[in-house]
């Protein structure tokens, strides 16, 4: 039901530029916090939190083609592996340094990093935060990855970027699948083109990552 209403609302007029994942979540919100979560459906939920979603991030991965991460250079992915990197390390450590939760510290780490409210989900299986950590990190992300989706073509001029360059740009550091391509295709089809790869680039991270703070925990 949840999933019907995600895809459905996305014909509606405003909601085309959020993920169904998007969509779902605060669907799911909704329905948890108004209805009240059935007693019956608590096994599935859980069942879907850890062995469906571990599932569903290996068939992530397998969407990227080893042709489609050559088309974007050697240099393209060493931009990607080391802003993915970076950005994680600079989170975790700003967290720290004033004062945020580390469990939350490293959730939004990781939506921020690779790829947005997937991630963030992803990520709580081995840091296992509270709901409403999870609920902050990806309300954070969305919101602010929904403004990067909307300003990165309007700076895409003023700093003088060709297409390939800021399909690069925009494909490295915006948080959803959905964003990077909305804003990808604003400045043309190649800029899309490259921003799909190297955003499914980053996704193709998501299990390394998952499995790196695992070992931390």
């Amino acid at each position: 039901m949840i999933t019907s209403v995600a895809y459905s609302a996305r014909n509606v007029s405003g909601f085309a530029l959020l993920s169904p994942m998007i969509l779902a979540v605060v669907a799911g919100m909704i329905y948890s916090n108004v209805l009240g979560t059935p007693a019956h459906a608590k096994a599935g939920i859980a069942f879907a939190q850890r062995r469906l979603l571990r599932f569903a991030i290996v068939l992530l991965g397998f969407q990227l083609t080893l042709g489609q991460v050559a088309a974007i250079g050697i240099g393209g992915v060493g931009i990607i592996a080391a802003t993915l990197g970076a950005t994680f390390v600079f989170t975790i450590t700003l967290g720290r340094l004033i004062g945020v939760d580390r469990k939350l510290a490293q959730l939004i780490a990781a939506g921020t990093s690779i790829c947005g409210a997937s991630a963030i989900v992803a990520t709580n299986i081995v840091t296992e935060a509270r709901d409403e950590d999870v609920t902050y990190a990806v309300a954070g992300i969305t919101l602010f990855g929904t403004v990067a989706m909307l300003g990165f073509p309007l700076l895409a001029p003023v700093l003088g970027l060709d297409q390939h360059a800021f399909g690069l740009w925009a494909g490295a550091s915006i948080h959803e699948v959905a964003q990077v391509i909305g804003a990808g295709f604003q400045d043309g089809a190649q800029a899309g083109e490259t921003a799909t790869v190297a955003k499914l680039t980053r996704v193709a991270m998501l299990a390394p990552m998952v499995i790196t703070l695992g070992l931390m925990a």
